[in-house]
Order: C-alpha cells, then structure tokens, then sequence
C-alpha cells in the first residue's frame, strides 16, 4: 500500500474517531471544559478516567461524525482554547499523579484568523516546552490525521504510537504539493515525499509502535488498552528525574540515523 492510500484511509468516512476510542477502551470518564481564559473548544476533547485500576488524564482531538457536530467541532482543528485546556488538564494531571494519553486526529491546528489573534503560536509553543517537563507518563495515539503544529502540540510523548492507516507529517499532502509543484494535485508524490506513514516514521525513530488495525475495533481498542497498561506499569518504576531524562534523549536522538 503505498503512502496516499495510507492517508485515504487515515481520512475515510465511517473511520472511529477520539470519541469511539475513550468510549471503547475507558470507564467512567467525565469531561472537563475550558481553557479558564477564553472558552471551551469542542474540537478537543479533555477529562478524567479509569484505565482498569489506574486513575488516568485523557486528551483528544475530535472531528465528529454527522455534518452538524463536525462544524461544532472545527473537523478536529483546535484553536488556542484547545491547546490550553489540554494543557490545563495536563497540569492537573502532574498535581494529582496521573498518566497522560493523546490521541491525535487532525490535518492540522485552526487557520481562521481569529485563532491566530487570540495566540494560536502561542499556545502550541507552549504546550511542546511543558510536555517536555511533565512530570507523570504521557503517551500520544495517531488515530488518523497527523497535521503539522496541530498534531505535534499533542505529542511531545515517553511514547508516540501509530495506527496503521495513520499519519503524521510537517504538512498536509495537498498543501505539500501547492508549495513545491504549484499543483494540489500531485499529492501521491507528496505523499511519497514527505515519509508520512507510520512504517517511515518508526524507521526514523519519531513514534516507538505501530498498531494494526487488522481484526475490527474492539480487538483494536483492546490492543491499545493492554500496551497502555503495560507502559505505565513499566514507567512506575522510574522516578521523576529519569522520566524526563528519557523523554529528552528520545527527542534528542530523533534524525540520528540519518546522517
């Protein structure tokens, strides 16, 4: 399957979104709303659950389903309330103990002029140089899209894992090809250009696993539950200090094994 196909998928109609993911591996979750500064941003989603005995934060980007809820929901483009409710629920989750998981679905952050005004930049910049000091486990989920900014505010990670029919990329194909060939529709050869897919980017060391999305949902959500409970059983064992320290030197080998 080649890299547009992969990306397709990442898009098709009927796909799960965040919501069908909380709901299908979580208990007991209870949303959390606003940013305490400006409002609250349907386009991501933030709360409070039970991963099996673990008390845990969840955060996602959400696009919705019916044409209605994915107007509401911006089609998964947060704005700069988004980025800071999951930033404020982040925070609350260091305060109190709890492991952090991302999952990540959008082409990209919101492009209306009025998130660029109230500091869009801003609070992206922000999120990356705080998820780099959390103090407590996080881990980011590629569920579909992976756009730009608007994804990697989500995934400075202990550990960034990829479905399959994933991906995550400095742009979006269609915008990729209107820079360089002037053509939005030469977007398989951005597609193969940009090493988009979750095989590319687990052969440079920017995600740790790819998950298969062979055997339907429930299996899936299954999957994902069972190595998220091994990864934090695993990572309470490490004290603060070597937390961060690892989650540095991940960021800082990225590329590596290019040269």
């Amino acid at each position: 399957m080649n890299a547009y196909e992969r990306v397709r998928l990442s898009r098709a109609k009927g796909r799960p979104t965040a919501a069908d993911y909380i709901g299908g591996i979580f208990t007991d979750f209870i949303e959390l709303h606003g940013d305490r500064r400006y409002g609250d941003d349907r386009a991501v989603i933030a709360g409070i659950a039970r991963l099996e005995g673990i008390n845990v934060t969840v955060i996602a980007t959400e696009k919705g389903k019916s044409t209605k809820e994915k107007i509401a929901r911006n089609f998964g483009s947060a704005n700069p309330e988004g980025y800071r409710k999951a930033l404020r629920q982040m925070k609350l989750a260091e305060k109190f103990g709890r492991p952090v998981i991302c999952f990540v679905d959008t082409s990209g952050a919101s492009c209306h002029i009025g998130a660029e005004e109230r500091g869009e930049g801003h609070a992206i910049a922000e999120n990356l140089m705080e998820m780099m000091t959390l103090k407590v486990p996080i881990v980011s989920v590629f569920i579909g899209e992976g756009g730009s900014g608007g994804a990697l505010g989500l995934a400075v990670s202990d550990e960034v894992w990829m479905l399959e029919n994933a991906y995550y990329s400095v742009i979006a194909p269609e915008g990729c090809a209107s820079i360089l060939w002037k053509d939005p529709s030469k977007m398989k050869e951005a597609s193969e250009c940009l090493k988009l897919t979750a095989d590319d980017l687990l052969s440079f060391g920017i995600i740790e696993e790819i998950i298969s999305e062979k055997g339907g949902f429930d299996k899936l959500c299954l999957a994902i539950k069972n190595r998220l409970i091994e990864t934090f059983d695993a990572k309470r064992s490490l004290t603060s200090k070597e937390l961060l320290e690892n989650r540095y030197q991940k960021f800082r080998k990225i590329g590596g094994n290019l040269g």
